[in-house]
C-alpha cells in the first residue's frame, strides 16, 4: 500500500489578531531587529499515512479542516508527497 508524508500548515487568518506573533515581533524589535515588518506564528503538523492517494487526500483534507485547525479562525494548507518504496 502506498505511503505518504504530509505536512499541514495552520495559520491564524489575517483578519484575526495573532497575539503570539505580536509578542515575538515585539521581542525582535527590542533585540534590535527593527527591519522585521510583519510576523505571524503558526503550526506545522507532519503525518505519515498509508492508503490510496484519493483516499489519503480526502482524509487529510477532513483532518486539516476539522481536527488540526479551527476553520473559523485558521487557514490550513496541505502538502502531500508519496514516499518512494525501498527496493533493497
Amino acid at each position: 500500500m502506498p505511503e505518504f508524508r504530509a505536512v499541514v500548515h495552520v495559520m491564524v487568518r489575517r483578519a484575526i489578531l495573532d497575539p503570539q506573533g505580536r509578542a515575538v515581533h515585539a521581542t525582535l524589535e527590542r533585540l534590535g531587529h527593527d527591519n522585521v515588518v510583519d510576523l505571524r506564528v503558526g503550526k506545522r503538523i507532519e503525518l505519515t499515512l498509508h492508503g490510496e492517494r484519493p483516499d489519503v487526500e480526502a482524509q487529510l483534507a477532513h483532518l486539516a479542516s476539522t481536527i488540526l485547525s479551527n476553520p473559523v479562525m485558521e487557514d490550513a494548507t496541505i502538502e502531500l508527497h508519496e514516499v518512494a518504496a525501498d527496493h533493497t
